[in-house]
C-alpha cells in the first residue's frame, strides 16, 4: 500500500535549521508531484511547497520563499525539505504529500504521510 514516512522534525531555536525527509513507497513516485503541507496548532492546513514529478518545477508559498528548499531523489523515492531561518510561525505538523498533477497552492493531495512535528522556540 501507499506509504509516506516523514522524519527529521524536532525542536529548534528561532533562526535555526532543520531538514525534513519523506520516504515513499507503494506508488509510482517518479510520476507524481510531491509537496509539503503544514498545520499550526489550532489552525487549518497550509500549503508550503510543491515539486514536479521530474523535479524541474518548484513553487513555494510566499511565507517560506527564500528560506525553504524542496528537492527529490527519484532513484531513492525520497522527498526533502530543507528549512533555514526558522521562525516561531513555522511551528506545526509537516505532512509529506503527493498527487498526480503539479498544482501549486492546492492542498487537495491524493497521498498523505502521518506528519512530523516541527517546533521553533527559544
Amino acid at each position: 500500500q501507499v506509504q509516506l514516512v516523514e522524519s527529521g522534525g524536532g525542536l529548534v531555536e528561532p533562526g535555526g535549521s532543520l531538514t525534513l525527509s519523506c520516504a515513499a513507497s507503494g506508488f509510482a513516485f517518479s510520476s507524481h508531484a510531491m509537496g509539503w503541507v503544514r498545520q499550526a496548532p489550532g489552525k487549518g492546513l497550509e500549503w508550503v511547497s510543491i515539486i514536479s514529478s521530474g523535479g524541474f518545477s518548484l513553487t513555494y508559498a510566499d511565507y517560506v520563499k527564500g528560506r525553504f528548499t524542496i528537492s527529490r531523489d527519484n532513484d531513492r523515492n525520497t522527498l526533502t525539505l530543507r528549512m533555514n531561518s526558522l521562525e516561531p510561525e513555522d511551528t506545526g505538523v509537516y505532512y509529506c504529500v503527493g498527487r498526480r498533477f503539479y498544482l501549486p497552492g492546492n492542498i487537495d493531495f491524493e497521498y498523505w504521510g502521518q506528519g512530523t512535528q516541527v517546533t521553533v522556540s527559544s
